[in-house]
């Protein structure tokens, strides 16, 4: 997993809570697919409305600037970002909730293209003041990660987590969540692409513009490697 600061800046932010305050939503059940629908009580914004198609282009445009994104990631195709919120339920013990699951595996785009979900991602736009629970959790092998951030920034992690939203028991919470197809497959590999790359931008900072064959050769194996593995 990877937190992502300010991928969106305050401006953007601003921007994109003025369009979900005022936007018509949907029961976000209707996308529940093959899994059933107790398993989340929320609201999304319709696939193909207006005001989805602005938060796209607002947070696609921010990913595509994103230099920690693409090198975490290394993207081959980005499903449209889908947007929802949690809202604390009057007079009802438990507010809105995502159960446990895993994302299906593969996503089928407008244009009748699938997506491999590799990883998923969701962006904040509510603050972790504005709102108790709601928590995404996700799970590993060793310990569940309870994570509530900042509006703008965003967790990336691995699609085939288990995964879910606690209820939210006070104000409401804002996120898109977004699924990608890396260009890299295999997890290890991504890992290794990712750390590697983070190493080279720390020794070029260092060398203050200067080259080295040192630099020279690492950035070659990184490219190679890149190139070995690489599909799409």
């Amino acid at each position: 997993m990877l937190h992502l600061k300010s991928v969106l800046t305050p401006a953007e932010v601003a921007e994109a809570r003025a369009i979900l305050e005022s936007a018509q939503w949907e029961d976000g059940r209707v996308t529940s697919g093959s899994l059933p629908a107790s398993i989340k009580r929320n609201r999304q914004l319709p696939a193909q409305g207006a005001s989805t198609q602005a938060l796209q282009q607002l947070v696609l445009q921010a990913l595509r600037r994103n230099q920690l994104f693409f090198s975490a990631a290394l993207p081959n195709r980005i499903a449209p970002p889908m947007f929802n919120r949690y809202d604390a339920a009057d007079g009802v013990e438990q507010g809105d909730y995502l159960a446990d699951h895993v994302d299906v595996a593969l996503r089928y785009l407008p244009d009748g293209e699938r997506v491999r979900t590799d990883m998923s991602c969701t962006l904040f736009f509510s603050d972790p003041e504005e709102y108790d629970g709601g928590e995404l959790v996700v799970s590993s092998s060793w310990r569940d990660e309870h994570v509530k951030l900042a509006a703008g920034d965003m967790l990336l992690y691995p699609g085939d987590k288990i995964h879910r939203v606690n209820p939210v028991t006070r104000g409401c919470r804002f996120a898109s969540f977004i699924w990608l197809e890396s260009m890299i497959r295999n997890e290890q590999q991504r890992n290794l692409l990712f750390q590697m790359d983070r190493d080279l931008m720390a020794l070029r900072a260092q060398a203050q513009g200067q080259q080295s064959p040192a630099i020279t050769g690492l950035t070659g194996a990184y490219h190679n490697l890149l190139r070995m593995w690489a599909q799409g």
